[in-house]
């Protein structure tokens, strides 16, 4: 693989960043700003993490970076449904945020099966 921008995961986690941080300007308003602050962290995470541990190259780190990844995909999944109750953002743009992230953790999952490294 020539880059970490050729994984679906990164791609989907990308996505879905590109996805929080629009929709967290759009519905800022003072009362939820911890609970997006969060949810901002959380979605710069997945992304982060899978572009560290495609960097390392090894599977066993690799692997510790697709997991921390997962981990922080699952708090944004959690963050974005209390975002959606609490009606902080509208309902229709956490359901695409949830499926954005949904998707990023299933390719996760696929790439902590089999890492893409070229050295063990």
């Amino acid at each position: 693989m020539h880059s970490y921008r050729s994984l679906a995961a990164w791609r989907h986690a990308h996505a879905a960043l590109l996805g929080v941080l629009r929709a967290t300007d759009e519905g800022y308003q003072p009362r939820a700003r911890n609970l997006f602050d969060q949810l901002r962290r959380a979605t710069i995470s997945i992304e982060a993490n899978i572009v560290e541990g495609y960097a390392l190259n090894t599977a066993p780190l690799c692997r510790r970076h697709i997991r921390i990844a997962i981990g922080s995909a699952a708090e944004a999944e959690c963050l974005i449904r209390a975002v959606a109750e609490l009606e902080y953002m509208d309902a229709k743009a956490a359901k695409a945020l949830e499926d954005s992230i949904g998707m990023a953790l299933g390719a996760l999952r696929g790439l902590f099966r089999s890492p893409p490294v070229t050295r063990a």
